[in-house]
């Protein structure tokens, strides 16, 4: 598991930049699930992310400091990463920021991303072509989305551990 906890001056980006959404075409499908969170009494912003392909850490988990988490998943288009990120450093929230993204994206039927913003604003998508069984649950200061699974419990079970866990931010992403 890839997992990223971002305190307030800390900024990591990943090396994958593409500087504009790419059409659609099935590079690989990723069987995975993961998790964008923000504890709202630290600040800190975390992305964390499990998968069957192997390098996963290069191309869903983008996150930066006092700005945002995005997790782009299924087909993946990493520039959703690192658009997103620019979107929201520049002021967009992350709702706004994803609709934008997916507005251009003519492959976004196979896409899954989620993405959160440092005042906590999330939101998440799962397209409609996605390997099922998949989905995502948008909750206060987090999402958890997963695609290509055994059954469509993954996604809620997730949810309800990182609400039921105590701790710092890791913790309980870990947990879910």
């Amino acid at each position: 598991m890839v997992c990223a906890v971002l305190p307030a001056r800390f900024i990591a980006a990943s090396a994958q930049s593409s500087p504009a959404l790419r059409p659609a075409r099935p590079l690989r499908p990723v069987h995975t699930y993961s998790i964008v969170a923000r504890d709202p009494l630290t600040g800190e912003l975390g992305v964390a992310v499990q998968s069957h392909w192997f390098s996963v850490g290069a191309i869903v988990p983008w996150a930066e400091a006092g700005v945002g988490a995005v997790a782009t998943q299924s087909f993946v288009d990493p520039s959703y990463g690192k658009l997103g990120l620019d979107l929201m450093r520049a002021g967009r929230s992350a709702p706004d920021a994803l609709k934008a993204l997916l507005a251009k994206d003519e492959g976004r039927d196979v896409r899954q991303v989620a993405m959160i913003d440092a005042q906590g604003r999330v939101d998440a998508f799962t397209g409609a072509r996605d390997i099922q069984a998949a989905g995502h649950i948008v909750g206060k200061n987090f999402s958890v989305q997963a695609n290509m699974m055994l059954n469509d419990q993954v996604w809620p079970a997730m949810a309800r551990a990182f609400e039921n866990t105590k701790g710092d931010l890791a913790s309980r992403m870990m947990a879910a």
